[in-house]
């Protein structure tokens, strides 16, 4: 069931802004609205058309949020996957808890070829001139910074111990622990400031700004859960990770270590095990490559594989396929319920929508999702940064939490900036 923000049924209309002034998702999103953007295209929304709560949690999700976008009234001028009435999220990670979803009352959106579309729902505002009263906020900094690790090194360097004896206790193969940095600011931290440097920073990841109670959670996630476009699927799962150096033949020997290591290379196996496992059911065809290449980010890389595939006719929405794919082993750890287990019981760390799927989906099921990595949550003048490690059998403490340090850099790079 969801809940309208105005009386009466909905209706949702998308229209070409051809003739608009060139527009910047960040001045559509504002301070406190939905932004979507990878390289040149993407979409922003702002203002909340109707909610749509799943207290079940996302197994219930796809169900629950297609009869509410079914129920929308829909013009389309355009013909487009993310055309009409959207509804948005950035969900928990642990499948379980209760969650939200929002239809904005306005979206517009860019292609990669720089047309702008515009859809409004249940609005009688007028898009084009609403479009051009569209500016961007100037960007306000806060000048003084403190960090702060809520759980010591030490205390979580024992965790991964914990992790480990675990494993080797057979308990399960693999475990994500993740842990959190926290940020406070002498003034509020500037969201849009926040993501415009996510964009320029990291322009081939997608790059979220999503409100939710708590705060805006921001992220630049490299890895892609779930694309369905009609019956056409993707995934791009990673797991293995190196730093990058900044020298062309250093980064290139390290690649090739990284690509040459037992340890990262079954840890991308077990990942691509769940994409491939959670896909296969529903499609018609699934190509999946022999061997990962190499994802090059601006501070590290990681091990990624593109499995693309053809769904069956009445397969699953976008936000079905992300149900069945959440959490992977790069995220949660292997097996699935084992790892969970533990990191309720174990991890001390309320993730919220860190590592959960983050995207959209639209009444005809097409959608994107990617994992909510290299993420923050905003409130105020305060933000709690993510970094997580999968554990295995042998990791070394020290080892990973010198690599959460170099995972947070991304999000430190966008925040603090004395």
């Amino acid at each position: 069931m969801s809940t309208l923000a105005a009386p009466g049924p909905l209706r949702a209309r998308s229209v070409w802004l051809d003739r608009a002034p060139a527009v910047d998702l960040l001045a559509v999103a504002g301070a406190d609205g939905w932004l979507w953007q990878r390289e040149r295209s993407g979409f922003a929304g702002r203002g909340v058309a109707a909610r749509i709560p799943v207290p079940g949690g996302l197994p219930d999700a796809e169900a629950i949020v297609g009869a509410a976008l079914g129920a929308i009234d829909i013009e389309d001028e355009v013909g487009a996957p993310g055309l009409g009435a959207v509804a948005v999220g950035a969900l928990p990670f642990d499948p379980a808890e209760p969650l939200e979803l929002v239809v904005p009352a306005v979206v517009v959106g860019r292609t990669a070829e720089g047309r702008c579309w515009l859809t409004t729902v249940g609005s009688h505002t007028d898009p084009r001139s609403l479009v051009a009263t569209l500016v961007p906020e100037e960007s306000r900094d806060p000048d003084g910074f403190s960090l702060s690790s809520p759980l010591p090194h030490e205390v979580w360097m024992a965790l991964v111990e914990q992790a480990v004896a675990a494993i080797d206790a057979g308990r399960f193969a693999k475990v994500v622990v993740a842990r959190e940095v926290v940020v406070d600011a002498n003034r509020d931290i500037h969201v849009p400031t926040v993501l415009r440097r996510l964009r320029s920073l990291y322009p081939a990841c997608t790059v979220v700004g999503a409100p939710l109670a708590e705060g805006q959670f921001v992220a630049a996630s490299p890895e892609l859960l779930v694309a369905r476009e009609d019956l056409a699927v993707r995934s791009h799962p990673l797991a293995g990770t190196i730093p990058r150096s900044g020298d062309p033949h250093a980064d290139q020997a390290l690649s090739e270590s990284l690509l040459a290591s037992p340890k990262d290379r079954a840890e991308h196996a077990w990942v691509v095990r769940d994409v491939v496992d959670g896909l296969s059911p529903w499609c018609a065809t699934l190509d999946v490559p022999a061997a990962p290449s190499i994802v090059a980010l601006r501070n590290v890389s990681h091990l990624g594989t593109h499995v693309t595939g053809t769904l069956e006719p009445g397969a699953p929405s976008a936000l079905g396929l992300a149900a069945a794919l959440h959490p992977t082993a790069a995220v949660g750890g292997t097996p699935r319920d084992a790892a969970l287990e533990w990191l309720r019981a174990n991890e001390r760390l309320a993730r919220g929508p860190y590592a959960g799927p983050v995207g959209w989906v639209d009444a005809r099921g097409d959608g994107e999702w990617v994992v909510g990595i290299r993420s923050a949550l905003i409130s105020g003048s305060s933000a709690r940064l993510y970094a997580g490690v999968g554990v295995v059998e042998g990791s070394d403490p020290a080892a990973e939490l010198a690599e959460t340090q170099f995972k947070l850099q991304a999000l430190l790079a966008a925040v603090v900036r004395p």
